[in-house]
């Protein structure tokens, strides 16, 4: 890692759109180093009244069904429209060393290279459904920096869908040309979190195909409750490679954030998201307290083999260990939590 800078000279940096010093707030605010938290914090709390402009859009699919082509296209598009463009895409990890196996040379070559636009792998490492545990922070730096659209790509497994839908305004799901065995296949939950459904590569041979099952996922969206008040997700087609439906796609993107806005659920959900992450962070920092005591390692180590041999169940050891944490600690107004 880079050396740190002052806290001011990454608040100006980035609010002067140096991509340089962005890169390197980013890589701040994603530190597990116990010593770059304090920065990190103070570099957010600086930056906070400079961010929520942008449009914060979440994309999903499958793997296969083209999420970095279609950010690809989409955001070459709207830079040539003059929007400045983040695209968060969280990588899956590798086992070993944790950092990212794909990258935004690979996946997005002509837009790393596209002068508005900014594209920041993470890797997903353990954080749930394998959203980057600090994209938040993220989203908050790029829409401090002036960026006016800012894309989170997520991993499309898991619980991955339901974290980044509760972080965006507008969640798009990117869908198959499969139609009807696809449609067997997709839980219900993630058609709920759904406000725009695109089904992709609708050109050549495929293009029948996938108007057929834009058609069969419409009929189905009709058994679904909609995830806003007073919004039914339209159902498009579209093609990176032709770029047909792209526009389309858009402009329903930027129709549901409009719609949000002029009613003030985008408001509401944006405070409700905060809430959110807020809680997200009191799990973490207790984890990690919890892993840091000097006791509950000392236990650990005695536990743990005992649970790998069969000994004595995940849940007792858990139990033991907590109790153990709590015990450690003193009570409430005595001794160092004493506030007087």
């Amino acid at each position: 890692m880079s050396p740190r800078l002052p806290l001011q000279r990454y608040v100006d940096g980035v609010r002067a759109g140096d991509r340089a010093v962005l890169a390197r707030a980013i890589t701040l605010v994603e530190s597990t180093r116990p010593d770059d938290e304090a920065l990190a914090l103070a570099l957010i709390d600086a930056l906070q009244p400079f961010a929520g402009g942008a449009r914060r859009v979440g994309i999903s699919g499958a793997p296969g069904v083209g999420k970095s082509s279609f950010i690809e296209a989409l955001g070459t598009r709207l830079s040539a429209r003059g929007h400045a463009l983040a695209v968060l895409a969280v990588d899956p990890s590798s086992a070993r060393a944790g950092g990212s196996i794909l990258g935004d040379k690979t996946r997005m070559a002509e837009l790393a290279r596209d002068p508005r636009a900014f594209i920041r792998p993470s890797p997903a490492g353990r954080s749930l459904g394998g959203v980057a545990r600090h994209t938040r922070e993220t989203i908050t730096l790029c829409e401090a920096a002036g960026f006016d659209v800012v894309i989170v790509e997520t991993v499309g497994v898991g619980q991955s869908e339901v974290v980044v839908a509760g972080m965006v305004d507008t969640f798009v799901l990117l869908l198959q040309p499969g139609g009807g065995d696809e449609l067997q296949g997709i839980k219900r939950g993630i058609m709920e979190l759904a406000d725009v459904l695109i089904v992709t590569k609708a050109d050549g041979p495929s293009a029948v195909a996938a108007a057929l099952a834009a058609r069969e996922y419409a009929a189905a969206l009709q058994l679904v409750p909609p995830r806003r008040p007073g919004w039914s997700p339209p159902v498009l087609t579209c093609s990176a490679h032709s770029g047909a439906g792209l526009d389309a796609a858009w402009a329903a993107i930027a129709r549901h954030g409009d719609a949000l806005a002029a009613d003030g659920q985008r408001a509401d959900a944006r405070g409700e998201q905060q809430v959110t992450a807020m809680w997200g962070a009191i799990e973490a920092g207790l984890i990690a307290a919890f892993r840091r005591d000097p006791s509950v390692a000392a236990a650990i180590a005695a536990i743990e083999p005992r649970v790998l041999q069969g000994r004595l169940s995940p849940e007792r050891a858990a139990q033991q260990l907590v109790r153990q944490y709590v015990g450690a600690r003193p009570p409430a107004g005595t001794g160092r939590d004493d506030p007087t």
